[in-house]
């Protein structure tokens, strides 16, 4: 897919891997739809794309509440008149011994990271039949392809991104919409970094990657951009983990 002049909706992308994903689609001349709960930095992040020349919205939405996302990708339709790539990539994480952890944050992670990911994929899709095809990809993670203590409820909503993602790129091949996801390693952003961990932490963090130090957001976004580009790859996961699953 050419992404110039293409429309793309950006989910958590208020800061971290989902900034970096909409500038980079923005760089290759996608109009992009910055959704994110943070009103504040999905606010900032849609101005300083415009302010570079990009045309690009903030639509305030939560990836729990399936009529937040309705009303997301309708909006993206009514201002861009359609949508070509969607990316699912808003998640939370809940990190607790599993006899500890509680329904309610349990049920939180899922809500967020895996019905997140149907009510997106679900409304784009609607979309994107009417348009002749499209993309999605998904945010996936390290986590939902090995398993590591106390990320039970991780593990759990990233490992089903894994299938819904094969499952959707099988449905809906003959259709010309491509389904995908990314599986980050640990990336510098957010409370994983060096200016926010313990130095303990960080380190065995860093001793977990064969490459010998953590990604950056703009690695994953990079992954992102060329599962957009490549036409002939879908229902795979693309691991940006620094060799972490191939141990």
């Amino acid at each position: 897919m050419d992404l110039a002049g293409k429309v793309a909706v950006v989910t958590g992308a208020a800061s971290g891997i989902g900034l970096a994903t909409a500038k980079a689609l923005s760089e290759k001349g996608a109009k992009v739809v910055v959704a994110d709960i943070n009103e504040e930095g999905g606010e900032a992040a849609a101005k300083e794309l415009q302010d570079n020349g990009k045309e690009s919205a903030f639509v305030k939405f939560d990836a729990a509440q399936e009529d937040s996302v309705a009303n997301l990708v309708a909006r993206t339709v009514n201002q861009f008149g359609r949508i070509d790539v969607m990316v699912n990539n808003a998640g939370i994480r809940s990190l607790s011994e599993t006899h500890m952890l509680s329904f309610e944050d349990y049920r939180k992670v899922i809500a967020v990271n895996q019905d997140g990911v149907f009510f997106g994929s679900k409304h784009a899709i609607r979309e994107m039949l009417k348009t002749g095809g499209g993309v999605i990809i998904n945010t996936a993670s390290i986590l939902g392809s090995v398993g590591e203590a106390s990320a039970f409820a991780v593990s759990a909503s990233k490992g089903a991104v894994n299938l819904m993602t094969k499952s959707l790129a099988l449905q809906y091949a003959d259709k010309n919409i491509r389904v995908n996801a990314v599986g980050p390693g640990f990336i510098e952003t957010g409370m994983t970094n060096r200016s926010t961990m313990d130095p303990e932490l960080y380190a065995k963090a860093v001793a977990k990657h064969p490459i010998g130090r953590l990604g950056q957001p703009e690695e994953v976004a990079h992954a992102i951009v060329f599962l957009c580009e490549n036409d002939f790859v879908t229902g795979t996961t693309l691991m940006v983990d620094g060799g972490y699953t191939a141990q």
